[in-house]
């Protein structure tokens, strides 16, 4: 299923699609690794109005996955999570003036405890009157993945889906129905194994992590990309080649389970055929930039990519990218990985 996009003597196909964007603070220079300047944010939003892109709320998006139906191009969602106190004070003004829909996901722990500096309860039912939707974060923003010491497989199952409940329970309690609408779920720090993705497809949640790119018919509903967004990487015209990407039309991708077992690990990608150059297809490690790529086979497009060094302890990505042909727009794809021992890493 394909729509159209004109550009100057072409007509190209592109795949039905969206783009999602990840926000945590606004305007709070403290916290650079998480935060975003009101004139990087006000500049992105200026720049969806100039140029065609459609802002929608996340469910509508989800939805059109479901049914099946094609998204029209230039359609992006914006997400922000954990709730912080910048949200309402700096992002929501903003937002408001401009009739723009967006999707909190909120770790109701912080915000049950008064800590200073999250939203309250009531702040948060002010956002929902004015068109905000609000989400599962886990109650307590742990790193789920981690199993305790000693902890049986079926004892931690039961830890995480009591926690993810909990969250859940007090959405609802606080915020009514609008919050239990659509089972939506983002990973704590993005970071989730296969284990923990099979808990929310079986709790019937649609699930996001913090790994970047587009999101299209063929992406899982448990491992959705987001493009994290924060000051050291919301200047145009990076931002604007994020907003015009495509899903990269993965068939299969081995191993599945982020969690690494060999340091750098190996991952194998198989695609669909697509409207993508082969022979400009580029992978780039966290902190080690491109690394080699090995073509296993052409028919179906088949490669290996493999990092040059181990990475330390902590979260990292493989990013991969290919031009649309003829149409100067990427298709991306990103690999999640967590390298033991897991509960660390830098952002949020």
């Amino acid at each position: 299923m394909l729509a159209v996009l004109l550009w100057p003597a072409l007509v190209l196909a592109v795949p039905s699609h969206a783009v999602v964007f990840m926000y945590h603070r606004f305007g709070d220079s403290r916290y650079p690794s998480t935060n975003v300047r009101m004139d990087q944010f006000k500049a992105q939003l200026d720049y969806f109005a100039a140029h065609g892109y459609q802002v929608w709320p996340l469910q509508r998006i989800l939805k059109y996955l479901q049914i099946d139906e094609d998204l029209p191009d230039k359609v992006v969602a914006i997400t922000i999570d954990d709730a912080y106190l910048s949200v309402y004070q700096n992002a929501f003004p903003v937002l408001k003036a401009r009739n723009l829909p967006f999707t909190v996901f909120v770790s109701s722990g912080p915000v049950d405890r008064g800590l200073p500096d999250y939203m309250s309860w009531e702040q948060m039912r002010e956002m929902q009157k004015a068109g905000a939707t609000f989400a599962n974060h886990s109650a307590d923003h742990a790193h789920l993945v981690a199993r305790l010491k000693g902890e049986t497989e079926e004892a931690w199952r039961a830890r995480v889906k009591a926690d993810i409940e909990k969250d859940q329970q007090r959405l609802q309690a606080e915020l009514g129905r609008n919050a239990n609408e659509t089972k939506l779920f983002a990973y704590p720090y993005g970071e989730y194994d296969n284990a923990l993705a099979g808990l929310l497809k079986d709790m019937g949640y649609t699930a996001f992590g913090q790994q970047s790119g587009a999101i299209g018919p063929g992406s899982d509903r448990q491992r959705l990309p987001r493009y994290p967004i924060n000051e050291h990487y919301a200047e145009m015209p990076g931002f604007e080649q994020k907003a015009a990407s495509l899903p990269l039309p993965v068939k299969a991708a081995e191993p599945s389970e982020p969690v690494v077992g060999d340091n750098p690990p190996r991952l194998v990608v198989t695609l669909h055929d697509g409207d993508y150059i082969p022979a400009q297809l580029a992978c780039y490690a966290t902190g080690q930039g491109r690394i080699p790529v090995q073509v296993l086979g052409r028919q179906p497009l088949r490669f290996a990519a493999q990092a040059e060094t181990a990475f330390a302890a902590g979260r990292a990505r493989y990013n991969c990218t290919a031009p649309l042909r003829g149409g100067g727009r990427w298709y991306w794809y990103s690999h999640p990985w967590l390298i033991p021992p897991i509960g660390g890493g830098p952002g949020d």
